[in-house]
């Protein structure tokens, strides 16, 4: 497994990639995140760097945001294992987690002129991190390691950098699930209220919900959402009301509808329901932003199931399955604009774009990306 880069190399020489973006992305790079709309967007695709037939850093790519059609651009290299990205509220900086048994996460920036720059590497004190996100006063990164069962907080400096680690908190209890030897922290995102940040563990079958000092950033634990043994939490993802959230949970192949109350960030699950499909390893869901349909990624089966979403946010519906493309869908990403649904397939190495129609169907847009181990795909404003 290659080496995580030495946080003590500090900050590292800069390196172009307008001359190669142009030809292949000329709208894409040539015009910062925060830039307006164009017919033409970045993609920022993650992957393994230490698998077999893995890219050899981020992948990027473009998207036209009217026919969906994907255009495969440079790469980014020096960064180890990117298998999940996060942008900055800002648009200006990328955060990679380094999926590997020294875990680390990478701060790149991204400038207006359509250079980069890597900003560094920080360990984040566990193994196997498999999610990151961004707070949204865009101070702190918020990272969970599956393989340790641990979440971890390192500030952002003005210019996106990373700092030392503020805090690390592992799992201990409750005792892990069946036929699990320990924790496996799987994500870690903040609710809609942004006073309560929540991990959802695999391991444990459980979701705890702190409260992050922003200040010193550190996590507190406010309380704990307890799943039926066996299922396996995978990810959660908030309704935009933010009183329901849905969790995808892998083990026992269901979804699981849950209310959330964000005075004292108490999550409360509901029943398992069907995935749409018998078998199957469900990975993680995605809502609209109308909040009125919801998408979910089933690996085995390969499909994508549709959910109505009904009740204010309580209720999800199902509707049906489509296939995704590709094989194994790793994760989902919806266009800023909410017109179009991406998934990155692991183990085919492709990336399928999906037009989303008023009912919520989905019809697939332009022919798939080739991306080597395409674990995650994020769409840029």
């Amino acid at each position: 497994m290659n080496a995580v880069p030495s946080p003590a190399l500090g900050r590292l020489s800069r390196r172009s990639l307008l001359a190669v973006a142009l030809v292949a992305a000329p709208a894409a790079w040539a015009a910062p995140a925060f830039a307006a709309p164009t017919a033409t967007r970045p993609l920022l695709l993650g992957t393994y760097t230490s698998a077999e037939g893995g890219g050899t850093g981020i992948g990027t790519a473009t998207y036209d945001t009217a026919t969906g059609a994907m255009t495969p651009g440079p790469v980014i290299p020096g960064v180890e294992n990117p298998s999940y990205l996060a942008l900055h509220p800002s648009g200006a900086t990328l955060y990679a987690v380094a999926e590997q048994d020294a875990g680390a996460v990478t701060a790149v920036a991204l400038a207006p002129d359509g250079t980069y720059d890597v900003l560094g590497t920080r360990p984040t004190g566990g193994s196997g991190p498999t999610h990151l996100s961004v707070h949204p006063t865009g101070r702190w990164l918020l990272s969970a390691n599956y393989t340790s069962g641990s979440v971890a907080v390192h500030p952002i400096a003005p210019d996106g950098s990373l700092g030392e680690r503020t805090d690390l908190v592992t799992h201990s209890s409750p005792p892990p699930g069946p036929g699990r030897s320990g924790p496996h922290a799987h994500q870690i995102v903040t609710a809609p209220d942004g006073g309560h940040v929540l991990a959802v563990d695999l391991g444990t079958d459980t979701v705890y919900t702190y409260r992050l000092d922003t200040s010193a950033g550190t996590l507190t634990e406010v309380s704990r959402a307890a799943l039926a043994p066996g299922s396996g939490p995978r990810h959660l993802t908030f309704h935009p009301g933010g009183r329901s959230a849905y969790l995808a949970c892998e083990l026992d192949n269901t979804t699981v509808v849950c209310a959330y109350d964000p005075e004292s960030g108490t999550l409360t699950p509901g029943a398992g329901q069907s995935t749409g499909s018998e078998t199957g390893y469900p990975a993680q869901l995605v809502v609209t932003g109308d909040g009125s349909y919801a998408y979910l990624a089933n690996r085995g089966p390969d499909t994508l199931t549709r959910y109505a979403v009904e009740d204010g946010g309580a209720t999800l519906s199902l509707l049906g399955t489509v296939p995704t493309g590709g094989v194994w869908p790793r994760q989902l990403a919806l266009s800023p604009d909410g017109s179009l649904l991406f998934a990155a397939h692991q183990r085919s190495s492709t990336v399928t774009a999906f037009r989303i129609g008023p009912d919520g169907s989905l019809t697939p847009a332009g022919d798939p990306l080739p991306a080597p181990v395409a674990v995650c795909v994020l769409p840029l404003p």
